[in-house]
């Protein structure tokens, strides 16, 4: 049993082998609560999501993905994630709602991973297709498509050789001495 926020974070993967979920009413609510506890600009909430589970509609928005992630049909949920800079602070040139739906979208994906599923957030989609399919309005940034489902000992046969060794072994983490600087940044 995960027990820690650290644990949880460490566990976290974005495995692309997938087995069948049981979406529930209470898992949807239960993902959703905790993105709505994330912080945001002057509490502004910009966030948004659809919660895809119906088979049908799940067909029509795997039309959207492109062959690198057909892996993603497996999921039994995908949760599309949206927002506009208008519904969040922006200060000058800074425009929060990029950062406030990723907090929110974090604290879905680590609640996920505590319930013991995968959320597997993707970059790989066809964004109008997508917001068309789930009439997300046009003037919304769909920023991430994120497939859901219980992870499977057995890799997927959709995996090309690099996303197999990847389900394998975790890929290779920046050192800290990359991303992290004391009290002024270094160029390295």
């Amino acid at each position: 049993m995960i027990s820690t926020l650290k644990e949880i974070i460490n566990k976290r993967r974005a495995y692309r082998s997938l087995k069948p979920l049981d979406v529930t009413e209470e898992l949807i609510k239960d993902l959703a609560e905790c993105a709505g506890l994330a912080p945001s600009c002057y509490n502004k909430q910009p966030w948004r999501y659809v919660f895809v589970y119906d088979t049908e509609a799940l067909t029509e928005l795997h039309s959207a993905l492109p062959k690198g992630n057909s892996w993603a049909k497996s999921a039994s949920l995908i949760i599309a994630v949206f927002s506009k800079k208008e519904l969040d602070c922006i200060l000058k040139e800074r425009e929060y709602y990029l950062f406030d739906t990723g907090t929110a979208t974090g604290f879905l994906i680590l609640r996920a991973t505590e319930l013991g599923l995968v959320a597997h957030p993707m970059a790989g989609f066809d964004e109008d297709k997508a917001k068309e399919i789930l009439h997300i309005p046009s003037d919304m940034k769909l920023i991430t498509l994120i497939a859901v489902g219980k992870i499977s000992k057995e890799i997927s046969s959709e995996l090309n050789e690099k996303q197999v060794e990847f389900e394998k072994h975790r890929p290779e983490r920046f050192p800290q001495e990359k991303f992290v600087f004391q009290n002024k940044f270094v160029n390295r």
